[in-house]
């Protein structure tokens, strides 16, 4: 018997230039993203697929078993979901050559409505590993990123 996956995605149309929330997580959600080596060689692999995909990275946060990802299209035909596909897909490749984890099937995703506010968010994300008692700040968590913003200067 063949079991037919309910969709669960929204039109890909919704994604172009849109401002995107997503978590994605290590199956099992064993922690990983907890050394410079790793979160440099993703990094890596994620501003490369945001630059080929004209996507911005509001904030990105790597916490140890998941990532918080917030992207916005630098113009209105921007593929955020075809840029979070192509990261999962080449971080994915590095993961199965690097170690034996692997991203858990899929992702959470938030498209932003337009009176939503984007700092709003970028701070919920950034204060993340302080509500999970990591730091005291933010500021103190290394692991993290933006194409936008000086986080220095937040």
């Amino acid at each position: 018997m063949t079991v037919i996956e309910k969709k669960h995605r929204l039109d890909s149309g919704l994604y172009r230039g849109a401002t995107v929330s997503f978590t994605c997580c290590i199956k099992n959600r064993e922690p990983f993203f907890n050394n410079h080596t790793v979160f440099d060689a993703v990094e890596k692999i994620l501003l490369d697929s945001l630059e080929s995909h004209r996507i911005d990275a509001h904030i990105y946060l790597f916490m140890p078993d998941h990532v918080h990802l917030l992207l916005g299209g630098q113009d209105a035909g921007a593929d955020v979901f075809g840029c979070i596909c192509d990261f999962k897909q080449k971080s994915g490749y590095w993961l199965g050559q690097n170690s034996k984890v692997r991203w858990q099937k899929d992702f959470f995703d938030h498209i932003l409505r337009k009176d939503e506010d984007i700092l709003k968010q970028v701070y919920y994300i950034l204060n993340n590993p302080v509500r999970n008692g990591m730091v005291t700040s933010w500021k103190e968590y290394p692991y993290k990123g933006s194409t936008k913003y000086d986080l220095d200067k937040l």
